[in-house]
């Protein structure tokens, strides 16, 4: 079952996708030979929008070189019955499915899965990790939960409670992570990277991925207040580069959580402009983590209501224009490739 954002007292998930105003920019595909590993999208089916393997593949072939994606969680397809712990197998069972029925001469769509499992359950997620292992027993790298806490903001997923990174319920929970195999994609705001780092330092054998740039906050409090939010960043993400179990997943800025506003626009952004508003965090994120620890994510369909795919993969090329071939080559595929266990690309 998919879920449905209308049922809740939340902010809407993302800023709504508009095919047409998209279709307004135009830009040709820049280095179109590069190889690409997508490490963040998802796929769902809810009232107000569709993205599933049509739409997601639409996007991977308009023109960028992309050969594989990594799936992470959406509460989409959960069981609808069966004990609560579980049904967030029916995710993993319903991508696995995608990915299987996926033409093998195309992208290897979720060639990796980062599912839902309540961690807060302590010892008694494990029965849950082995459930979607079986269901994804080649594609399954790890799991991700809803952390993001701040008093002042509600996100899609609803308040979460305050410092459940530092939970003991949840560590216990997480502890069975490593033994598994399995690594941890974190979305943290930018007021909770020290409880992040805490919980790497705690877990050094767990690879942790912090998603979209570490979360720097751009609305309610934080709204005109970027000069001050960056400041504040900038120290907890060289922080977090010296743990060194962490990597950083380069991009959500198409999240109204940030705080940009390309959607106000007449037209969406071009590659230039998203280039320069997301200069100061990646450049901050390279050279702090290096390119071996950093990728380049699209988070679409989420960031998809801001700019169109081509033009967010030629922003990024913009970004790394700069960077050696290796480095590149790392942020672009093989960090990606690295930290969740998929198969090299050739280049």
């Amino acid at each position: 079952m998919a879920f449905d954002p209308t049922t809740r007292d939340f902010p809407p998930p993302h800023v709504p996708v508009r095919e047409d105003w998209l279709a307004q920019t135009h830009e040709p595909v820049l280095d179109p030979t590069l190889p690409i590993i997508d490490p963040h999208h998802h796929l769902w089916h809810r009232p107000a929008e569709r993205y599933l393997a049509e739409e997601l593949l639409a996007d991977l072939g308009d023109g960028h070189d992309v050969r594989a994606t990594v799936f992470v969680q959406c509460r989409s397809y959960y069981r609808e019955d069966g004990p609560a712990p579980m049904r967030p197998v029916g995710e993993t069972e319903f991508v696995q499915r995608v990915a299987e029925a996926a033409d093998p001469a195309g992208p290897r769509i979720a060639a990796g899965i980062v599912c839902m499992a309540d961690l807060m359950l302590g010892d008694a997620v494990r029965p849950v990790l082995e459930a979607h292992l079986a269901a994804a027993p080649t594609r399954l790298r790890g799991v991700r939960n809803m952390t993001t806490s701040h008093p002042s903001i509600v996100s899609s997923f609803g308040r979460i409670p305050a410092q459940r990174l530092l939970d003991p319920a949840f560590r216990t929970g997480f502890a069975h992570l490593a033994p598994l195999g399995l690594s941890y994609d974190v979305w943290a705001y930018h007021t909770q990277l020290d409880e992040v780092a805490d919980l790497a330092r705690a877990f050094p054998q767990t690879q942790i991925i912090v998603n979209h740039l570490g979360g720097p906050l751009g609305i309610g409090p934080f709204a005109s207040r970027r000069a001050e939010v960056f400041e504040a960043w900038r120290p907890a993400i060289r922080a977090l580069a010296a743990v060194p179990n962490l990597s950083m997943k380069l991009g959500g800025g198409g999240m109204h959580l940030l705080g940009l506003d390309f959607h106000h626009g007449a037209a969406p952004p071009s590659s230039e402009a998203l280039a320069l508003a997301f200069r100061p965090y990646v450049e901050t994120c390279i050279e702090a983590f290096g390119a071996e620890r950093c990728m380049f994510e699209s988070n679409f369909p989420v960031d998809k209501g801001m700019f169109g795919y081509r033009i967010l993969w030629n922003a990024f090329k913009r970004l790394a224009a700069g960077a050696s071939e290796v480095e590149r080559s790392a942020l672009f595929s093989g960090t990606a490739a690295r930290i969740y266990r998929l198969e090299p690309i050739a280049a």
